[in-house]
């Protein structure tokens, strides 16, 4: 054999090394994480959104540890999406992936972030939702197709986690 075809061998060989690496590592991660349950599906009579945004699901990682990726029942998977805040919730439809819906009373708190696993945008530029399931606490991530719903829609969550038995939306109107 010359030197080229042995440093492309070679060169392979580690191709496939890494790769198996990494489909270990993805396969330990699913296995540490069998035991967060599955998001609760969203009501059926969900009725009319207070707000609805078009943007980003970015990911969902464990609470406070930006870059564990959660990857149990696909909340790890990048897709395009509505977030849809309603008075009992907050609804990710995810285009091609299943729907993270979560509960009013598992909301924790909002906020703005410069990025998180996946996805680093400019300054406040990525709203993170932080929320419970079961004892679990995760950290989702939403960016906004447009600017200009970015404030609204984290007015709109913040209102269902401030006043958790009636919700405000953006345009002052009031909900039950």
């Amino acid at each position: 054999m010359d030197v080229a075809t042995t440093a492309v061998v070679i060169a392979l060989a580690a191709v496939l090394v890494l790769v198996g690496l990494m489909a270990l590592g993805w396969r330990n991660r699913l296995k540490r994480q069998r035991a967060i349950d599955a998001p609760p599906a969203a009501p059926e009579d969900r009725g009319a959104p207070l707000y609805a945004a078009e943007g980003q699901y970015v990911v969902t990682t464990t609470g406070g540890d930006w870059l564990d990726r959660v990857s149990a029942h696909r909340l790890g998977n990048k897709a395009t999406a509505t977030a849809a805040v309603y008075a009992h919730g907050l609804l990710f439809d995810r285009a091609g992936d299943t729907e993270v819906y979560i509960a009013r009373q598992n909301l924790l708190n909002v906020r703005l972030e410069r990025g998180m696993a996946g996805k680093f945008v400019e300054k406040d530029g990525l709203l993170v939702v932080s929320w419970t399931l079961d004892s679990q606490t995760l950290d989702t991530g939403f960016r906004t197709r447009y600017a200009a719903d970015k404030p609204q829609l984290l007015a709109a969550i913040s209102a269902l986690i401030e006043n958790p038995e009636t919700s405000t939306n953006p345009t002052g109107k009031e909900s039950q």
